[in-house]
């Protein structure tokens, strides 16, 4: 191969490499068994508040996208192997996951609550707590919260996503849950849900939502631009009020 032929492969390796990059998609993970945040609709597309946020961010960056599930355990694992970019997936910004991750700016914040059936009494504290079985779903802050709190006087029981908590708690498997306070006030206004009811008041009410990022991935402040850019423009308000009658933010 002559120099002339060499250099025009050399420049058509670099056009292929640029298209290829200008192609790539940024491949965003969500549970999809976290409503009204993330679930999968009748249509059998993911869909949700976070599933909405993830397209608008998308839109503000003029980025070509594709949302996809991953069970809620292996998610930071399988960002870190880039299987995809970033996790829209109401994830906590703690500072273990810190440790292994990075978090844009939080786009909403929540808080903790128990809930138990509306006929029987659930006394929250410690003492009241003292002999009863209650749920969560593994590797969130409420569970968490209740191997850290709680497992010195009450059977802890992990689920690995939320809805197998709410089929334990109708079954009466349960005396009580502990969740994310917006997650469970949809589940109370639905038909499964109508027979339960949160004890107690929200608690730990500090708890920022944030999308994770590999560490020191240039992704980061492209997502912090974009979700201060739909903040300004009413986008995230929009997104809100089909959710909850309440901000969220």
């Amino acid at each position: 191969m002559n120099k002339w032929m060499k250099a025009g492969a050399l420049a058509a390796g670099v056009l292929a490499s640029s298209m290829a990059m200008a192609g790539d998609k940024i491949r965003i993970a969500t549970e999809g068994a976290w409503a009204p945040f993330n679930f999968v609709n009748e249509q059998g597309q993911l869909a949700g508040f976070d599933v909405d946020i993830a397209n608008a961010l998308c839109a503000k960056m003029k980025a070509d996208c594709e949302v996809v599930a991953q069970d809620w355990d292996g998610m930071i694992p399988a960002l870190k192997v880039r299987k995809f970019d970033a996790i829209v997936a109401s994830m906590s910004i703690t500072e273990e996951r810190l440790k292994q991750v990075d978090f844009t700016n939080h786009y909403y914040s929540g808080g903790l609550r128990f809930l138990g059936a509306k006929d029987k009494t659930l006394d929250i504290t410690k003492a009241g707590l003292k002999g009863k079985v209650i749920g969560a779903q593994r590797s969130t802050v409420g569970g968490q919260y209740l191997e850290d709190n709680l497992a010195d006087v009450v059977t802890v029981k992990l689920y690995d996503n939320q809805e197998a908590v709410y089929l334990d708690l109708i079954a009466g498997r349960l005396d009580g849950a502990i969740s994310d306070e917006l997650p469970t006030y949809d589940w109370l206004k639905s038909e499964a849900g109508q027979n339960f009811e949160y004890k107690g008041e929200a608690f730990a009410k500090n708890d920022k939502i944030g999308i994770a990022i590999r560490k020191n991935d240039e992704l980061k402040q492209k997502l912090n631009n974009a979700l201060q850019a739909i903040r300004e423009d009413g986008t995230y308000e929009q997104i809100n009020a089909k959710y909850f009658p309440f901000s969220i933010y």
